[in-house]
């Protein structure tokens, strides 16, 4: 149970990560800040990296 709720926890920060990532990323865009767009862009990247980890341990505990 604890693996599923760690699971769960996972891919909820990267669904976080990844939409805050994607508003810095736009902002930056709209406000021709780079430095945000690059930040943005890596808080996006640390999303997608959280929401897999996420997805291999549910897949893991599935198989179990």
């Amino acid at each position: 149970m604890d693996e599923n709720k760690e699971s769960l926890k996972q891919k909820a920060k990267g669904a976080k990560d990844k939409a805050v990532g994607e508003a810095k990323e736009a902002y930056g865009e709209a406000t021709d800040d780079l430095g945000k767009q690059a930040e943005g862009k890596a808080q996006k990247a640390e999303g997608q990296a959280h929401k897999a980890v996420g997805e291999v341990k549910e897949d893991d505990n599935n198989k179990k």
